[in-house]
């Protein structure tokens, strides 16, 4: 494979690389207008500290906070997962610094999710596997009950594509090694320090280092965010989109933030798809969540793309998208939007 260029470009769409082809080929970017961004930087996320707001309701949170609890102080902060049942519209997460294991959260309200001062919040879509079997010739295994196998779509041929991509590599599974991404093998005896295998069939996750020695994280959530324009929460959908700053999203099988528009288009079946299929009109598309803010915010290691934000008046800005498995994001019905001094970096694995 062609070895990709480490330099990071700015305002740019990750190109769908070999390791991944991209499964996404009808999901055209439609109806985008963003704005120049102005010449110079700097790019990408720049630290900041991030002051408690003043208005509407603050809900703080922590890795090990309790789900009990109000959230209303420092001193006994909830948990991610309750905090974002309860909000409403102009309502604030504060989130402590850490590392929160946790995914598909279902939001539809317009609030905003922000570090507490310059403390480093952290979204995995990882769990550390902790239980391995050793067998023979340094291979070790362990059961593993979140898994996202995957198939390609009917443009893959075998007499065509499988010399260069093995069906395996569609799976959007990831393991991780100390923080180092492993790349899917075919089976279990080729692995060597830099391969892991699933059996998919039996729900086995193979790696060949020492789990003694090592951390080995396994992906065990598809998504991080995900903003419906339907009811959640016993909440109907606002129509305004998330405000996220400072926050890094990390090793989600598929993607992290999903920005949901619903829209006239049908399927095979005549049944509503959220993706748009052929040429519509741009008035159809954008309006059921508008103005989805993104500040600051680093999402690396999605095993597809670093997410899809539907919706006009986006803005993303002074981000960085990297070392995603096929594209970086789709930008859909995104009229009226502004992308600045963002970084998508190519994948850095050969």
């Amino acid at each position: 494979m062609p070895k990709p260029s480490s330099a990071p470009r700015a305002h740019r769409f990750r190109r769908p690389s070999l390791l991944r082809p991209t499964l996404f080929v009808l999901a055209a970017v439609l109806a985008v207008t963003a704005q120049a961004a102005p010449s110079g930087g700097p790019y990408g996320p720049i630290p900041q500290r991030y002051e408690v707001p003043q208005e509407g309701r603050v809900y703080f949170v922590a890795p090990d906070g309790d789900p009990a609890a109000e959230g209303s102080s420092l001193q006994r902060p909830t948990t991610i997962e309750s905090a974002i049942a309860r909000v409403v519209t102009g309502d604030t997460i504060v989130l402590r610094g850490g590392t929160y294991r946790t995914g598909g959260l279902q939001l539809n309200q317009g609030i905003t999710m922000q570090p507490y001062l310059d403390e480093v919040p952290v979204l995995k879509g990882t769990r550390v596997a902790t239980q391995w079997e050793a067998l023979r010739d340094n291979v070790w295994r362990t059961k593993w009950d979140r898994l996202f196998p995957a198939r390609p779509l009917a443009w893959w041929r075998v007499e065509r594509e499988g010399m260069r991509t093995p069906l395996h590599r569609f799976n959007n599974d990831m393991v991780f090694v100390d923080g180092r991404p492993l790349l899917s093998q075919g089976w279990p005896g080729e692995l060597g320090e830099d391969g892991y295998y699933i059996d998919y069939d039996n729900g086995y996750v193979y790696v060949g280092v020492d789990p003694a020695e090592h951390e080995i994280e396994i992906t065990a959530h598809d998504i991080a965010l995900h903003r419906p324009s339907r009811e959640v929460h016993g909440k109907p959908s606002d129509g305004k989109g998330p405000t996220i700053r400072g926050l890094t999203f990390t090793q989600y099988a598929f993607r992290a933030i999903d920005i949901e528009d619903r829209k006239p288009s049908t399927g095979p079946n005549d049944e509503p798809t959220d993706d748009p299929v052929g040429i519509s009109p741009r008035s159809e598309h954008g309006k059921q969540v508008v103005g989805t803010t993104l500040e600051h915010v680093t999402i690396t290691h999605t095993s597809r793309v670093a997410g899809y934000f539907r919706g006009d008046n986006l803005t993303i800005r002074n981000s960085l998208i990297s070392d995603t498995g096929t594209e970086g994001i789709y930008l859909i019905g995104s009229s009226g939007s502004l992308l600045e001094r963002n970084i998508v970096r190519r994948n850095n694995v050969e």
